[in-house]
């Protein structure tokens, strides 16, 4: 197993240390990264830092698209690679007491304190410096108001212990920003417009220009102080102003800064200054009112949210992390946005929109948010749909390919063995469909804009099989499956049990609506599709019982994980990718996603023939692969395993499994923790029209408990050690299966734990 890297201490609400570790400064940032959905940064200091760190400031839909650089150019490569950029630092500060800068890298201090408040969105810091002339103690207070998206409000508080200190804060908009991930040293963006509106001073910049037709951004950040500068300094891609205290022993000096952020997603650039003024205006309640505004509405996110463990302080803080940082990206307020693999807290992975999306976050946001939160994450690949279509064509193949990273729709991932061979994708955007329907029992999507994707991803599936005289079977050739450590392998069975069905499901519910259905399918495509799902190839190994990866996996030196030198973990980081590709190692779930998915069709004996192959091999390299052997190792008894895959899902990036969590936090994964306790340790079940539980306790766990939004009830969860009760909080009476045995909920039952 990986060696864990703990920085923060145990807390069920907060993220909390007393050390500063200018090792791990990089590492500490992406743990305390905030967000509103809207915008958001890593938790990089206010004031000047020299030391190593990666400054970072995101906003939602706002990208560059990058040349595609490639050593040997083939056709049906992206024009160019989508990524985020890091954009306006608008909080810097740079504070001298007494003429000394204030950098934590080179001065010395003590009383050291970062917290990151989950129940609020709040980050504090503060610590205290000792000059020869004065110790200062600083306290800094800042959030990204979940009420008002285009807020930002910072407070510093600097109280004079001894001595008598001259304090100057020169406050700054900087957009001298660059990006982590490629492209060292090159600036984004370029200055169009600063100054003062009213009270308020603002920068305007706009991405700089691109060669490929995509629109460029503006940006507009107007900040304002709790009093009067002494001079406003217009600077290159920047402007600041300056403020300077007097204080002795005993007083105190305060500071607050409010920042409103606008982009042309929402307004025109001419219109960004005047109107990030009127929002200022709007504003203008104390820092202590909007910090009770934020309080608040993260409360109500919590009621429902909220999972509550008891006798695992380690496993309760991971849960609350995981969805704090989830609810901190994507709230569903905006259906021209997705849910980005890093969020808000870096710059890795580039793109905005990946299938994580619809494979691990749709069944959370279904059942912790309201129905159109889900609906809207659908409704962005509808609209993206003609962008689909060019994708396949790109490749010359018929219908919808939607992209593996996107902004726009079009593809815009430059590694040809995930953009065009990693094609599974497609399958879990119709899974996505299928989900709502199934879990809402809302049909309206479905048989509207849901049929026109879902006739499109099968229209592509069947242009992309191909017919085996000599096996007399459809294959598909030429692929990736989830597991990334093949590549341009034939008949991943994953991949083609997942075209399979959704030509099936295509079919079927086309013959259901078709009568009102906006596509028309001509019977002899339909013929065509129903010969395709009926004698498509999946391998399996009667011997061995279980379903065979992919055509050539089983002649593997097989072997498990525990053989490896612990040494070699992560193989990614020591391992060539020659010597990766040939293993037998699996970086996360693949044969076993597609017994997840299809969870119903498969006996408990297959799913277990199945995971004792495969988890023993996998490493588990992948933030997504947790999630999945809990939930089914749960649904197999294996108790101790479920646990270990929970801890790891849970606190991947707390604890830093991968090593890699200093360049961002894996957002799209932290649902694999709620996963892991509602569809693993709760085995909540929604197909066939019922909802059905049947729950068990880790043995080190006290209790847990969650709530689900269901088809318009709002059901509270508690699982103990001798009793589960399963209450109706709101809505009308609802059939429900604990434990194989049906009953009507119409307010609380109670029953035994079963073993």
């Amino acid at each position: 197993m990986n060696q864990i890297q703990r920085l923060f201490d145990i807390d069920p609400w907060k993220i909390t240390t007393k050390t500063f570790d200018k090792q791990n400064r990089r590492l500490q940032e992406s743990l305390t990264s905030t967000g509103n959905g809207y915008m958001g940064m890593r938790g990089n200091f206010e004031e000047q830092y020299s030391g190593d760190h990666h400054l970072g400031t995101y906003l939602a839909g706002v990208w560059y698209p990058d040349k595609t650089r490639v050593g040997w150019w083939k056709n049906g490569y992206p024009d160019y690679f989508g990524k985020v950029i890091n954009a306006i630092n608008f909080l810097k500060l740079n504070i001298t007491v007494n003429g000394t800068i204030i950098d934590l890298a080179t001065i010395p201090h003590e009383d050291f304190h970062l917290e990151l408040d989950m129940q609020t969105g709040i980050l504090t810091r503060r610590f205290t410096i000792k000059l020869a002339d004065a110790t200062v103690r600083f306290n800094f207070e800042r959030f990204l108001s979940i009420v008002k998206k285009e807020l930002a409000v910072l407070k510093v508080t600097a109280e004079v212990i001894t001595g008598a200190a001259e304090i100057t804060i020169d406050s700054a908009l900087d957009s001298n920003v660059r990006n982590e991930d490629s492209n060292y040293d090159e600036l984004f963006w370029e200055e169009k417009d600063s100054g003062t509106q009213g009270d308020g001073t603002y920068l305007t910049v706009q991405t700089i220009p691109n060669n490929f037709g995509i629109e460029r951004f503006s940006v507009t950040a107007m900040m304002k102080h709790d009093q009067p500068a002494l001079e406003t300094t217009p600077a290159p891609l920047g402007i600041s102003q300056s403020f300077r205290y007097e204080a002795k022993a005993g007083e105190t000096i305060y500071f607050e800064k409010r920042i409103i952020v606008l982009t042309s997603r929402d307004v025109p650039e001419e219109d960004q200054a005047m109107k990030a003024y009127e929002l200022m205006t709007a504003y203008s309640e104390s820092f202590d009112v909007l910090k009770e505004e934020q309080v608040a509405a993260w409360k109500k996110r919590w009621e429902l949210a909220d999972v509550a463990i008891n006798g695992d302080p380690a496993a309760q803080q991971g849960i609350r992390f995981n969805l704090f940082q989830l609810f901190s990206t994507y709230y569903g307020d905006d259906e021209r946005l997705n849910i980005g693999p890093k969020g808000f807290t870096g710059e890795k992975y580039g793109g905005a929109t990946y299938w994580d999306t619809e494979a691990y976050a749709v069944p959370l946001y279904l059942a912790l948010a309201e129905p159109k939160v889900t609906k809207n994450l659908l409704k962005y690949r509808h609209n993206q749909l003609p962008e689909a279509h060019i994708n396949a064509q790109k490749q010359g193949l018929a219908g919808a390919l939607y992209p593996m990273v996107t902004f726009t729709g079009i593809e815009c991932h430059n590694e040809w063995e995930i953009t065009f061979e990693e094609i599974h994708r497609n399958g879990s955007i119709a899974y996505a469909i299928y989900n709502y329907t199934n879990y809402t029992g809302d049909q309206t999507y479905l048989q509207n804009e849901g049929l026109e994707v879902l006739t499109a991803i099968a229209r592509f599936w069947a242009d992309r099989v191909h017919f085996s005289k000599r096996h007399q079977k459809y294959m598909i050739h030429g692929v990736t499956g989830p597991n990334e450590y093949e590549n341009n392998i034939n008949n991943n069975w994953y991949t083609n049990i997942l075209a399979a069905w959704v030509l099936r499901y295509t079919l079927e519910n086309y013959r259901r609506f078709e009568d009102v259905a906006t596509v028309s399918i001509p019977q002899s495509e339909q013929d065509q599709w129903e010969d395709i799902f009926n004698n498509m190839y999946l391998p399996v190994d009667e011997e061995l019982g279980v379903f065979v990866q992919h055509d050539t996996f089983l002649d593997k030196d097989l072997m498990p994980v525990t053989d490896l030198n612990p040494a070699d973990l992560p193989l990614n980081q020591h391992w060539s990718w020659d010597k990766i590709l040939r293993s037998c190692f699996i970086k996360q779930a693949d044969v076993l996603q597609g017994i997840y998915y299809f969870s119903d069709q498969f006996t408990l004996e297959e799913k277990r023939k199945n995971f004792n192959f495969y988890e023993p091999m996998t490493v588990h390299e992948s933030s997504l692969s947790a999630s999945i052997h809990a939930i089914l190792a749960a649904e197999l008894g294996m108790e101790e395993k479920a646990l270990e895959m929970y801890e790891r899902t849970a606190r991947l990036d707390l604890d830093n499994y991968n090593n890699d969590t200093e360049d961002g936090l894996h957002i799209t994964s932290m649902t694999g923790s709620w996963l892991a306790i509602v569809q693993g340790f709760a085995q909540m079940k929604t197909d066939h029209e019922t909802l059905s539980f049947a729950p068990f306790l880790p043995s080190k766990w006290e209790s847990y408990a969650f709530h689900i939004n269901y088809r318009g009830r709002l059901l509270a969860v508690t699982v103990e050690k001798e009793n589960v009760t399963l209450k109706l909080v709101s809505g009308d009476a609802i059939s429900v299966t604990l434990y194989d045995e049906s009953y009507e909920l119409a307010d609380e039952i109670t029953v035994a734990m079963k073993d």
